[in-house]
């Protein structure tokens, strides 16, 4: 990326959640509390939003539902907030028109994750490259690399500095393997000023190792943006007591939500707080145990997110 170019580009950080895809009780968008969620969202504090990500069921929703959404969402938060639009696609020409679709639709970045397909459809690094290249090649707005486990194509730090190195709009990371602190420290330590935005993801149950090793953004969930900004705000205003203990209280939830509930926690915290009409999820998957639910309800009364008494 050119000097001037980089000098000139807004840097992004702080917390941008990603926003469930809302469905009524028949399985149809329920545009309307889309955008209920995504005005609670801002309420609670996220500096920006991620849509139609894994955790917003990207992966139930038609083409031209992805466009109801994107369309939606860009329009309803006019300009409030930052807006990531996730465009992953196998395809490079297919992801590329999709980034495209996305910025003149009015996103401010894309998240992509490398080609995957199935268990074992990969392909090597000069082809990831060459996507990535494509990809940016096709907007002018930021890319971010989402390195995640459900892709399961390996990318070494080394790939990923060099592309952030040479590939021009290629400068975000959304770091949510194993060991991502480790990862992300190495990263910052080979990209340096290539890498733009080291962030944290995985509903931030690594969060303060991540922050640690020098997160600049956090990608969670979307139900209590309010608990993570306790964290993170006092982590960048330099008071990492106060941070590891806003962690403390908050992992409770944060754990339940990873391990207990994955992309069904907001909806639930959603409607709870009556946010939303409706907690559906899209076929094949299921709705929470009703144990489960209550579990979680139970350790989200314990901190009083806002998502509990938003729409109250």
């Amino acid at each position: 990326m050119s000097a001037s170019l980089q000098a000139a580009r807004r840097r992004y950080s702080g917390v941008f959640p990603v926003a469930p895809t809302i469905f009524d009780e028949r399985g149809v968008l329920d545009l309307e509390g889309q955008k209920r969620a995504i005005d609670f969202m801002i309420d609670a504090g996220s500096h920006g939003i991620c849509i139609l990500a894994n955790f917003s069921e990207q992966f139930v929703l038609t083409d031209d539902e992805r466009e109801q959404v994107m369309d939606t969402v860009l329009e309803h938060v006019a300009g409030r907030v930052p807006v990531i639009v996730t465009t992953t696609h196998f395809g490079t020409d297919i992801c590329a028109a999709r980034s495209r679709r996305a910025q003149d639709a009015g996103a401010a970045m894309v998240m992509v994750m490398p080609p995957y397909h199935g268990a074992t459809f990969r392909v090597p690094e000069i082809a990831i490259r060459g996507f990535f290249q494509a990809v940016s090649d096709a907007i002018d707005i930021p890319v971010m690399v989402q390195d995640a486990p459900v892709a399961g194509t390996p990318l070494s730090v080394e790939l990923l500095a060099r592309m952030a190195r040479e590939i021009e709009n290629l400068a975000y990371f959304k770091i949510e393997v194993p060991m991502a602190a480790a990862k992300l420290r190495a990263l910052i330590a080979l990209g340096g000023e290539a890498i733009e935005g080291p962030w944290d993801g995985e509903e931030a149950i690594t969060l303060m190792a991540d922050l640690d090793a020098g997160a600049t953004g956090a990608m969670t969930g979307g139900a209590y943006p309010d608990g993570i900004r306790q964290i993170t705000d006092a982590f960048f205003a330099g008071q990492r007591d106060a941070a590891q203990d806003a962690y403390d209280r908050w992992l409770p939830l944060i754990n339940y939500e990873n391990r207990q509930c994955g992309l069904l926690a907001a909806k639930v915290l959603m409607q709870e707080g009556g946010v939303i009409a409706s907690e559906r999820v899209r076929h094949p998957l299921l709705p929470l145990h009703p144990a489960t639910r209550a579990g979680l309800i139970e350790t989200a009364r314990r901190v009083d997110p806002l998502v509990l008494r938003w729409g109250r």
